[in-house]
C-alpha cells in the first residue's frame, strides 16, 4: 500500500456501500409491493410487516455506522489532546471543533501545534486543516 496522503486518505468500506444499496432497494420493492397490496387484504399485513422490517434494518446499519464513527471521533479528540498536550503543556483550543480535531491527527509532530492554533483563530474548515498538513501523519485505523 502506498503512503497515505491527502489524495488517498479516505478509506471506502464496498460491501457496506452495497449493502446500504441493496437495502434502498428492498425499501422500494416493499414500498411498491404494498401499493399494489392494498385491494389484497390478504396481502397487505405481510407487504406492510416487510416494509417496516427493511426500514428497519436499513435505520439499524445507518446507527451502527453512526455509532462507530461518533466513538472513533470521541477518541480522536482524546489522543489529539493529549498529544497536544505532550508537546506544547497547554491543553487543545476549547475553540476547535470535534471534526477539526480529527482533521488534525494527520498533521506531524512538528506543524501540529501551530496548525492546531492557526485551525482554531481562523475556523479552519477540515478539508482545509488537511490541504494545510506537510508532513501527513498516517492514519490507517480509521473506517
Amino acid at each position: 500500500m502506498a503512503n497515505q496522503n491527502y489524495q488517498n486518505h479516505t478509506q471506502r468500506v464496498p460491501g457496506f456501500l452495497a449493502l446500504g444499496f441493496v437495502l434502498f432497494l428492498t425499501i422500494i420493492g416493499c414500498g411498491v409491493n404494498l401499493y399494489r397490496s392494498i385491494a389484497d387484504h390478504q396481502r397487505l399485513y405481510s407487504a406492510a410487516l416487510l416494509l417496516v422490517v427493511t426500514t428497519c434494518v436499513f435505520a439499524a446499519a445507518f446507527y451502527a455506522r453512526i455509532f462507530a464513527l461518533k466513538a472513533q471521533d470521541r477518541a480522536i479528540r482524546a489522543e489529539e489532546s493529549l498529544r497536544h498536550f505532550i508537546l506544547t503543556g497547554k491543553p487543545l483550543d476549547a475553540r476547535l471543533a470535534p471534526l477539526q480535531i480529527v482533521a488534525l491527527r494527520f498533521a506531524s509532530d512538528d506543524e501540529f501545534p501551530a496548525l492546531a492554533a492557526r485551525a482554531a483563530e481562523q475556523g479552519l474548515k477540515p478539508d482545509e486543516i488537511k490541504k494545510q498538513v506537510k508532513y501527513w501523519r498516517e492514519d490507517t485505523y480509521r473506517v
